[in-house]
């Protein structure tokens, strides 16, 4: 049975990535304009296959980073973590030479025994173009221009934000004790089972450009990512979430390959829907994409998704290697056949 699982999961990835170089060699002038959010790795996995696809591609990027280079930045100056930011940026870098060489160049950090340890270069362009221009998107819509990028991103939020969880069991003294955990580095690694979040402040001012870029999207796309630290924070921002209730594009939710240790650890794929479902009850999804291989329960899984109003898509979608994380090639493959499958019949707009 192993042998034959393998050979399908094969025969599935030669067909995903021969549709993707007949999409390469096809389609042109018709593009759907596509709206990511999330943070971290998984929206740089999301950007770096939807790039592929579209060259009508936005980012919303959450931005409630405490940790790192963007918490030292964050703490000195009061500015935005720039990060999850500057991530998203090298994802829609291309593959030609001065994509790859900038994409480098941001992501490098300085190693050192100074105050400069561990900075990432792009944080600190980031930065000084805010400072400069006293304006987040006009920065980082000409870091994009700098970068070449295929694609623009633009912060959830004008503000930082800080992320706050229930959490029950953050003792392991106390198993069934509900307490709260402040910010986003702490509640990524906690013990214990994260119940819920929330933000500070409470009802923090969303990006306009961001609401905007929802409101005229065609294809909404959400996750994958750390649930609770960079997916979810998206439905706690009350315009976002109500432009994400009114926008008349379609609605992906893109589900994790595996649960991560600390945030969601043993959490099912359902489970992931589930919580979702309990932080945005309204909020209703036309499509949930998860990886074949990584669904045991396709029943359980069909049924959180219709608490969203969405069918469930099965694709191989994971990189090989045993180490959990998305092939760009396949990821882009079944992003394309979802959009052409549940999307408009011929060109977009």
């Amino acid at each position: 049975m192993a042998g034959r699982a393998v050979w399908q999961r094969r025969v599935g990835e030669g067909r995903s990535r021969r549709a993707l170089r007949s999409l390469r060699g096809g389609r042109r002038g018709a593009q759907p304009k596509v709206v990511a959010l999330g943070g971290g790795m998984g929206l740089s996995a999301s950007l770096t296959a939807l790039r592929r696809i579209t060259g009508d591609l936005t980012a919303v990027v959450t931005v409630a980073d405490d940790g790192g280079s963007s918490g030292r930045l964050r703490d000195e100056l009061g500015v935005l973590p720039p990060g999850d930011l500057r991530k998203a940026l090298a994802a829609l870098c291309g593959d030609d030479e001065w994509g790859r060489t900038w994409s480098e160049v941001v992501q490098h950090r300085f190693k050192s025994g100074g105050a400069l340890h561990d900075h990432a270069v792009g944080n600190l362009l980031i930065v000084a173009l805010w400072e400069q221009l006293g304006d987040h998107v006009q920065a980082l819509d000409l870091v994009g221009k700098l970068l070449g990028a295929h694609g623009r991103v633009l912060p959830m939020s004008a503000v930082p934000l800080e992320l706050e969880a229930v959490v029950r069991g953050h003792d392991p003294a106390a198993p069934h004790r509900l307490s709260k955990v402040r910010g986003q580095a702490t509640v990524a690694l906690t013990p214990g089972e994260v119940r819920r979040v929330m933000l500070v402040p409470p009802d923090p001012p969303a990006v306009p450009e961001a609401v905007e870029a929802v409101l005229d999207a065609d294809w909404v796309v959400l996750g994958p990512g750390s649930w609770f630290s960079s997916v979810i924070p998206h439905l706690l921002v009350p315009r976002l979430l109500d432009a994400l209730t009114r926008t008349q594009a379609r609605k992906v939710l893109s589900v994790n390959l595996a649960p991560q240790p600390g945030e969601t650890d043993g959490f099912s794929p359902q489970r992931h829907v589930e919580v979702l479902v309990q932080h945005a009850p309204k909020l209703a999804f036309d499509v949930v994409l998860a990886d074949r291989a990584a669904v045991p329960d396709q029943d359980s899984l069909g049924r959180a998704a219709e608490r969203l109003g969405a069918t469930v898509e099965l694709a191989p979608v994971a990189a090989s290697g045993g180490v959990p994380r998305h092939d760009p090639e396949l990821l882009a493959a079944a992003y394309d056949r979802i959009f052409r499958m549940h999307g408009r019949i011929g060109p977009w707009r």
